[in-house]
Formats: C-alpha cells, sequence, structure tokens
C-alpha cells in the first residue's frame, strides 16, 4: 500500500466535503445484503442476475430493464439445469426472438454460466450458497473465479452483477480507480496480479478500520473524487 494512504476517515470527510455534508453522504450509502439473504436465494436468481449483467455490459441499461420481463420468459426463469443443456435449435428459436436482445455470443453466455452454476451446485451442494459465502477479504478471489469458470464475467462485468445483485464488493469504476491512484494504492488502472492484491490490501484495510463493507468504501471513494 502507498505512503500517501489516507485513513477512511480522511477519505469519508474529503467525500462529504463533496456531496453536501456527513448526512447526505450517509443517505448515499447502502450496504449489500448479508451472505444467509444471498443463500436464500435460488441459483435461478443467481443466473438471472449474471445474465443482466453481460447484457447490460457495453449497451444501453435502460433497454434491458425495459426489456427484462421478455428476459424472464424466454429463459423460463433461467433454470441452470435447463440452459446448462442448451442446444442448437435452442440457439436459432432465441436469436430470433425479438423479446430479448438477439446477441448470439451473449445468449451462448448462458449456457456457460448456467454450467458454471451447476458446477458449483455439484462440487458444494448450493452453487448460491457457495458464492454467497465467499469472505470478502478476498473478493479479487471470487472475481479471477468468474473470470476463469463464467461466461464473459471478465472485466468489470463480474463487479456490477455483484453489486447489482447485493453481494459485498468494490467495483473498479473511472472514480474508484482515481481514487486509489490519489491514494498511492496503484500506479494505474489495476489488472495484474499485484496491482489487484494491493487494491484488495487497501480495502481490507480501510474496512477493518471503519467497520464498513466493500460495497460502502467503494461508494465513498468514488465519492471523494471530482465535484
Amino acid at each position: 500500500m502507498g505512503e500517501t494512504m489516507r485513513s477512511f476517515d480522511e477519505i469519508f470527510s474529503l467525500a462529504a466535503e463533496r456531496k453536501g455534508g456527513e448526512a447526505a453522504l450517509e443517505a448515499m450509502l447502502s450496504k449489500p445484503k448479508s451472505a444467509a439473504e444471498l443463500s436464500a436465494l435460488g441459483d435461478d436468481r443467481w443466473l438471472a442476475a449474471m445474465t443482466k449483467s453481460v447484457f447490460q455490459a457495453g449497451f444501453n441499461w435502460k433497454v434491458i430493464e425495459n426489456k427484462w420481463p421478455g428476459f424472464e420468459e424466454v429463459f423460463e426463469g433461467f433454470d441452470p439445469r435447463r440452459w446448462a443443456m442448451m442446444s442448437d435449435e435452442d440457439l436459432d428459436r432465441l436469436v430470433k426472438d425479438a423479446r430479448i436482445v438477439r446477441n448470439a455470443a451473449k445468449i451462448l453466455s448462458v449456457r456457460d454460466n448456467a454450467i458454471f452454476l451447476s458446477d458449483l451446485a455439484r462440487e458444494h451442494a448450493s452453487a448460491g450458497g457457495y458464492l454467497a459465502n465467499w469472505p470478502s477479504e478476498d473478493y479479487i478471489g471470487l472475481l479471477d473465479l468468474m473470470k476463469r469458470r463464467g461466461g464473459r464475467l471478465g472485466g468489470t462485468t463480474a463487479q456490477y452483477f455483484l453489486r447489482q445483485f447485493g453481494k459485498d464488493s468494490f467495483i473498479l469504476s473511472k472514480d474508484v480507480t482515481a481514487a486509489l491512484i490519489r491514494e498511492g494504492v496503484v500506479e494505474k488502472a489495476p489488472g495484474s496480479r499485484s496491482s489487484m492484491r494491493a487494491v484488495q490490501d487497501a480495502f481490507n484495510s480501510w474496512t477493518t478500520e471503519s467497520g464498513r463493507s466493500l460495497t460502502e468504501v467503494s461508494r465513498v471513494l468514488a465519492m471523494s473524487v471530482g465535484a
């Protein structure tokens, strides 16, 4: 970690100055769901959320949100066991269905992520339970797992998926990355194993110091940048 890295309290104060005071800043923060809450969700909901994030990546999010009921219909509730067996006939039908965005590569990611979740369920009894209980202190390990075994879950896609789903997470957005560079944690946008470890170590330090979640610390970092 860099020598210039501020304490979380100092960064919180910096963000509060930019956002109209501490109370206003607190109102902008949200906490992640607990592991118990996430574990209670079926594996179909994990696949649905993965799919939404994959389709939103590089696309207009509002379009996907507006079409989402159609996605739920077309993918029949996102049962991983069903879509792990996606056939060529399924794909031919899906790429012609106007209820969804007809991107063949992203449609195939539904199959890949269904296989990923089905494999986790066989290995750990419950895919959702396994992912829900992944420790925040090794969040980068979870990102690595999703990149290696999931479909189109590299880059920030998995980060946005986890945040939207309620898993404790940080997102390496433009503002968060700028804050990390400012604090001397990294010199440029992290991508290597060593830089990602430095980011995790910094977040672990701030969460330990503050008692806050990765999600909250990430949001405060983002809001400490710019006007």
